[in-house]
């Protein structure tokens, strides 16, 4: 399948990739982003970075939201796997974790994560990530 172009127009709503092994938390946070008055135009999820890079293929993304710990491929592999491919390197990517260690923290934003959100977590937490991240 070809990759399709990145768009250019500005945006009123955002098309968000939410990955996590879990369907459950990425149920949650749709639920959020619906409470939070984030705008999503398009959501799409996937249950780990292999998944994730194989939508990405035939879906434009505006924002990234992953987990750390997943099977296949973890947050980590995919978050560098991203930032290889001049196509997805500029796609913002927030890590959604419970895993909230400094050292784990410090080498996602290293590796080019634009921010950091440790589950649990509250709404208004992940909607104030997202305005930074996208600058709104």
């Amino acid at each position: 399948m070809r990759r399709m172009a990145r768009r250019e127009e500005t945006l009123m709503a955002i098309s968000v990739l939410v990955v996590d092994d879990s369907s459950a938390m990425r149920a949650f946070i749709k639920r959020v982003f619906a409470v939070s008055g984030v705008e999503i135009d398009e959501y799409h999820q996937a249950a780990n970075g292999k998944e994730a890079l194989a939508l990405l293929e035939s879906h434009w993304v505006d924002l990234i939201l992953t987990d750390i710990n997943m099977p296949v491929m973890d947050g980590e592999e995919f978050l560098e796997r991203l930032r290889q491919d001049e196509l997805y390197r500029d796609i913002p990517v927030i890590v959604v974790s419970t895993d909230g260690t400094e050292h784990r923290m410090q080498r996602l934003i290293a590796l080019g994560a634009k921010d950091y959100v440790s589950k649990p977590f509250a709404p208004e937490t992940l909607r104030s990530g997202v305005e930074k991240v996208l600058g709104v």
